[in-house]
């Protein structure tokens, strides 16, 4: 993992990689727990033994919406910024690519595209990856943006 001091130094490694992180597995356990929060209890991620006879590949499938929200477990497994408060600002493009099978291990990389002075502090602008253990195409890639405040 790299540690950044301050977030001025992210201005420092635009278009670098950063990453990959640490694979985590996504069970079924979550996939469950995200659907009770959501109400989302569409079958193809709920249901085990239909998804066994009906779904392409004979398991269930994480929300996209939950592989989206392990970001936040998945990049600090990338990089840390000390001497900073960081608050999410929004997501300007995001595309679920392929489907996460339960059980499968999932990791991020990102790429810093901008660092810019904005609303006290500085706004720092993502492109990143979530790969799927095997897979060829990844789950999700999204540009994303915080607030980093010294």
């Amino acid at each position: 993992m790299r540690v950044f001091e301050s977030p001025s130094e992210l201005g420092k490694v635009i278009g670098e990689r950063i990453g990959p992180g640490e694979w985590i597995t996504v069970t079924q356990k979550m996939i469950d727990d995200f659907a009770n929060a959501t109400g989302d209890h569409q079958w193809i991620h709920v249901d085990v033994e239909r998804a066994k006879r009906e779904a392409p590949g004979g398991k269930t499938i994480a929300h996209g919406y939950l592989v989206m929200s392990i970001i936040g477990v998945l990049q600090p497994t990338i990089y840390t910024v000390r001497s900073s408060r960081t608050l999410n600002y929004g997501i300007n493009k995001l595309r679920f690519l392929n489907a996460v099978p339960v059980d499968s291990r999932i990791r991020l990389s990102e790429v810093i595209r901008s660092v810019e002075e904005a609303s006290g502090g500085l706004r720092v602008t993502s492109e990143i990856t979530i790969e799927i253990e095997g897979a060829e195409r990844p789950a999700l890639v999204a540009d994303i943006l915080f607030l980093y405040f010294a």
